[in-house]
């Protein structure tokens, strides 16, 4: 009896050996063993891959926009602008001052805006509202230098102006291709909202070709729902790559602040403006003399017009361009050289992209015929604002 003791003693010392030798060196076996698997459950957690980053130690723009932020925002510059307080040329007589007293307002106006560097020669596009009838123009760079600007030129119609400051070793932008802008594509909107410093907001392209709206003479926006408020204006609207897609112009708001709806001159558009205000100072349009009505279902019913889309004349300049032309009222312009104009916006960019003095055919429904007239295009005069979207 004694000696089964000792042989069952023995086989459980070796036993208890054997397993805490084999839970010290190789704990799955144990973990493996069927009377284990009751035990606590291991969470298997996905673990997500290590963020993509570009050389510069950017993040990639599959996570996020810092890539097209770093490229961008450093030629994006805010635009400070002062203008000193009219005096009346009468102020010093003392009978115009007892009966209307002291019409001097010593307090300057000011405004604050944004604007892009274009050029390494230190050209800066911005809006035109943002510097019209201002005296001082100050632009600042967001690594904290500071410049004069000096007005090359202003383009009231588009809403742009270009800029002029003597720095060195300029920040430009990229210049992208807007017709190329599909709704739902990301975009950045850089800026200086309120004055508060250059910010970054992001958002999509909500729609294109936007006209209409009473803003310029000249209406083909982006409309994004990136964040634009006052200061913004002049600012960048650029692509996931940060090249540049527009020039942020306008915000629909009924409180001042954004509500999800900005408007920006596209960059096929600013181009061809700045360009023009550089080389010549001024945009050379072309002009023919009408009064345009778009061609509303209602209208066209009532003159029993067969065509549906086109811009009715409602009025033609008495010996100007269109009506010597042969351009009389009740026609309506369906063609304008190459383009189909299907509505007053479209018919104002067409002329306007002719050049003055060439001979343009026009395509016009009177009555029941489709007749093409020629028309010399004259240049687009300068008109007041309030006059700029009713003759074309």
């Amino acid at each position: 009896m004694r000696r089964l003791w000792l042989i069952f003693s023995q086989a459980v010392t070796v036993s208890v050996a054997v397993v805490f030798v084999v839970s010290t060196l190789k704990p799955q076996w144990i973990e493996a063993l069927p009377w284990k698997q009751g035990g606590p459950v291991s969470l298997q957690v996905a673990t997500a891959p290590p963020v993509a980053r570009t050389a510069s130690g950017a993040v990639a723009a599959a996570v996020g926009f810092s890539e097209a932020a770093r490229l961008a925002a450093p030629t994006v510059v805010s635009i400070v602008t002062s203008k000193s307080a009219a005096r009346h040329p009468q102020r010093n007589d003392p009978w115009f001052r007892y009966f209307f007293g002291d019409q001097d307002n010593n307090s300057p106006q000011s405004g604050v805006g944004s604007g892009v560097i274009v050029s390494g020669d230190g050209y800066v596009l911005t809006n035109n509202h943002v510097v019209e009838h201002m005296d001082d123009i100050e632009v600042m760079l967001i690594d904290g230098r500071k410049a004069r600007a000096k007005v090359i030129g202003t383009d009231p119609e588009s809403d742009l102006a270009v800029l002029k400051i003597d720095l060195d070793k300029l920040p430009t932008i990229t210049f992208g291709d807007s017709d190329t802008l599909q709704v739902g594509d990301a975009v950045l909107a850089i800026g200086n909202p309120f004055g508060v410093g250059q910010t970054v907001t992001s958002g999509i392209v909500s729609a294109l070709g936007r006209n209409q709206l009473g803003i310029n003479t000249f209406e083909n926006f982006i409309q994004t729902d990136a964040a634009i408020n006052p200061g913004n204006s002049g600012g960048a609207l650029v692509d996931a790559n940060g090249h540049l897609m527009g020039i942020n112009s306008a915000i629909y708001s009924r409180s001042g602040g954004n509500m999800g709806i900005g408007f920006a001159i596209p960059v096929s558009t600013a181009r061809q403006v700045m360009e023009s205000l550089i080389r010549d100072g001024q945009v050379t349009r072309g002009w023919i003399g009408v009064e345009p009505r778009d061609l509303t279902p209602e209208i066209a019913e009532t003159f029993n017009l067969p065509v549906k889309e086109g811009v009715l004349i409602t009025g033609v300049l008495h010996n100007g361009p269109a009506a010597t032309g042969g351009v009389r009222p009740g026609d309506v312009v369906v063609q304008v050289a190459q383009a189909k104009v299907a509505n007053t916006a479209q018919l104002l960019n067409a002329v306007a992209g002719l050049k003055p003095g060439a001979v343009a055919q026009l395509k016009v429904q009177r009555g029941a015929e489709i007749l093409t007239v020629n028309v010399t295009v004259a240049q687009r005069p300068k008109m007041a604002r309030a006059e700029q979207a009713q003759s074309e």
